[in-house]
């Protein structure tokens, strides 16, 4: 995969914020190049653990994630992006802390699985891809497959209670 560009990430309200992706070719030139853009606008954006392609203004399946450095993180599947993921089996869910990218100042208390296991293609060779994750990795994943769909973590919360000020930003 080539070196990418880091792009912009878009903020809520955006409209490709809230509109579902489309699945895409995984070995199309325009997805690997976009994969590669995702992947190093993630990594310029410090405390952030994954990003998905409505973030960066592209309407299409494609998330990027690397949990493997924050202390809650249990599974890592390394630095990756998964084109078209799905998730096939979720369990053992749980409330915890998120943050997001895309929404500044705010963090909230999000119930989902602590294990999980996500399909999908990885870019460029278009080869079959299966993720087990948990603790934190599946919690982190789930958020951007929610991305994808057009949901933002605030639409899972619960009521006001499970909002919180936050000064700075990270997803997951």
């Amino acid at each position: 995969m080539s070196v990418g560009t880091a792009r912009e990430v878009l903020g809520a309200p955006h409209p490709v914020l809230s509109a579902s992706a489309d699945e895409v070719d995984p070995t199309a030139p325009e997805v690997v190049s976009a994969a590669a853009d995702l992947l190093a606008t993630l990594r310029h954006q410090p405390g952030t653990a994954g990003l998905a392609a409505p973030q960066i203004g592209l309407s299409w399946r494609l998330i990027a994630f690397d949990a493997g450095r924050h202390p809650r993180s249990r599974s890592w599947a390394g630095e990756l992006v998964v084109v078209n993921p799905r998730l096939a089996q979720a369990s053992r869910w749980e409330g915890g802390r998120e943050r997001c990218a895309s929404v500044a100042g705010l963090s909230a208390d999000v119930r989902r699985a602590t294990r999980i296991t996500v399909l999908g293609r990885l870019p460029g060779s278009g080869d079959r891809v299966t993720i087990e994750a948990d603790a934190f990795e599946a919690r982190c994943i789930q958020h951007q497959l929610d991305h994808l769909d057009g949901v933002l973590f605030l639409d899972r919360v619960a009521g006001a209670q499970s909002l919180h000020r936050r000064s700075d930003m990270c997803d997951g």
